[in-house]
């Protein structure tokens, strides 16, 4: 197993976003600045690796919609059908009498998660929807 070596560097910044900063990872619970860095290095990373589309996570689709539009639950099952190899699990909640929140648990390359849920999300009736992934190897 490859050690890793620890680096140290600086970083400039203004005085009152470095307190915002501090404010937030305080509200977040970590332990440190250099946590806090690491976490937003990790993401900004993953966040770019979106544009190769061959990187493989897993992560989940949150859906926001009202069941009761036309055909809107039928063109998702279609739609999830079509993915069915990238879908691992979906759970199913009832907001209210029109309202409903389906969270979709994926795993797989980058770009046919990111067309997935595009398509679901671009569905008319669909009022919020928001996919998001983590790597699966660090």
């Amino acid at each position: 197993m490859k050690e890793n070596k620890l680096t140290r560097f600086g970083v400039s910044m203004d005085e009152a976003l470095l307190e915002q900063f501090d404010e937030m990872i305080d509200k977040k619970g970590y332990p440190n600045r250099s946590e806090a860095v690491r976490d937003l290095i990790r993401d900004a990373i993953l966040q770019n690796k979106w544009t190769d589309g061959e990187e493989v996570v897993a992560g989940t689709i949150m859906l926001f919609y009202d069941h009761h539009h036309n055909n809107l639950v039928d063109e998702m099952m279609h739609i999830q059908h079509d993915f069915h190899e990238n879908i691992l699990a979906t759970t199913h909640l009832h907001i209210d009498h029109h309202n409903c929140l389906e969270i979709i648990v994926v795993k797989g390359k980058t770009a046919l998660l990111r067309n997935l849920s595009d398509r679901l999300i671009s569905l008319k009736g669909v009022f919020y929807g928001k996919l998001t992934v983590s790597p699966l190897n660090k």
